[in-house]
């Protein structure tokens, strides 16, 4: 069986350095705000060359932590596309803001003219989403926003390590959020995000957030550190297990960009010329694969048959957020409903092996040369 994701073999490989790190976090009796979620911290802003940053319990609770900083609420419109996770809109659902779904390029990112022409005096924020681990155009996004006083979020949850004109996602916008979920390119063994921001401000507005609005970093005030809430905040706290385990990871973190690129090379070498419409690179970004997303008309018979020959393959994601119930919009998005339809995403993981690579390779080139129904 070849999977869609697996951790075991990295899980082998580290099983020892893991043993010895969670076995000093549990003798520590510290589990929360320790040693290993401040050292995470500070190598996470290291990598991505953020200035400052905060590590929260998911990706999904560090876009609410980014959206409650920014005081989005009572209908403030948000902008975004509808071809991304459930959590980027529930989270904009979740502090009162109202979504306004935009239309995505052939890169599968935010499209810039549809962008241009959604925004109103209504608009409080935009949140391009790094899809598949390729970033937007933050360039011409900032100039869009700048032009029109709105904030940025970027939703980085899928792009950990991809650039734009060699800047890290995650410090264009106001503020970045990202997700450890397990399958990501840095993941952890249960859930975990991180905020970034270049403003201080913003940096001890989403500390407290993320701790029930509770005072960290004045010591001048008297009720720092002390249980008393400045302001309205949530329970989003990055365990020190999780942390640990991000420790260790993240010592390998360029080499599994280096194999993901090296698979997703491999994919582009073989599968071209053979009817399947393969990822598009911005000429300025640099894609890190966090999927490897390709199309075809046909794609639910190639699935089919895949599955019979033991192949599983992902579809990130078959519904468009603005189709579903909880976010139903009437509206028209042309390409976000026939990508919804056509897109399947083949397996990156960095401890993918070769020979289940060519499995796919071959199986997909054999399927291709039949006739399709």
């Amino acid at each position: 069986m070849v999977k869609t994701w697996s951790y075991q073999k990295e899980y082998k490989d580290l099983k020892k350095k893991i043993f010895v790190s969670l076995d000093k976090v549990f003798k520590s009796n510290k589990l929360f705000f320790g040693i290993e979620l401040n050292k995470f911290e500070k190598k996470f802003l290291k990598i991505n060359k953020s200035k400052y940053g905060i590590g929260v319990k998911s990706g999904t609770e560090a876009l609410v932590i980014a959206l409650k900083t920014l005081k989005i609420s009572n209908n403030d419109e948000v902008i975004t596309v509808s071809n991304t996770a459930i959590p980027t809109i529930a989270a904009i659902q979740n502090v009162g803001g109202k979504v306004k779904f935009v239309e995505v390029n052939d890169e599968y990112l935010m499209d810039i003219n549809s962008l241009k022409k959604a925004i109103t005096k209504k608009t409080k924020l935009i949140i391009p989403v790094h899809l598949y681990g390729q970033s937007c155009d933050m360039t011409e996004i900032c100039k869009i926003a700048k032009k029109n006083k709105i904030k940025i979020i970027e939703d980085c949850s899928q792009a950990q390590g991809a650039k734009h004109k060699n800047i890290n996602v995650g410090n264009f916008g106001d503020i970045g959020c990202f997700s450890f979920y397990p399958t990501k390119n840095l993941g952890a063994y249960g859930d975990g995000g991180f905020l970034t921001t270049m403003k201080n401000e913003y940096y001890e507005k989403m500390r407290r957030i993320r701790f029930y609005g509770i005072e960290e970093l004045k010591p001048k005030n008297i009720y720092n550190k002390k249980y008393y809430s400045f302001e309205s905040g949530i329970n989003s706290r990055l365990d020190e297990v999780q942390s640990s385990i991000l420790n260790i990871k993240i010592l390998n973190f360029k080499k599994y960009i280096n194999k993901k690129r090296k698979i997703a090379n491999i994919y582009e070498k073989n599968l071209k010329n053979t009817g399947l419409i393969l990822p598009k690179t911005n000429k300025f970004n640099f894609h890190t694969y966090h999927l490897y997303v390709v199309r075809h008309k046909k794609r639910d018979q190639i699935l089919n048959i895949l599955k019979k020959k033991g192949i599983q393959i992902n579809i990130n994601y078959p519904f468009p957020n603005h189709k579903m119930p909880a976010s139903k919009q009437n509206i028209k998005l042309k390409k976000t409903d026939e990508f919804a339809k056509t897109i399947f995403s083949l397996p990156t993981y960095p401890n993918l092996e070769l020979k289940d690579q060519y499995k796919i390779i071959y199986a997909l080139k054999n399927i291709l040369k039949l006739k399709i129904n």
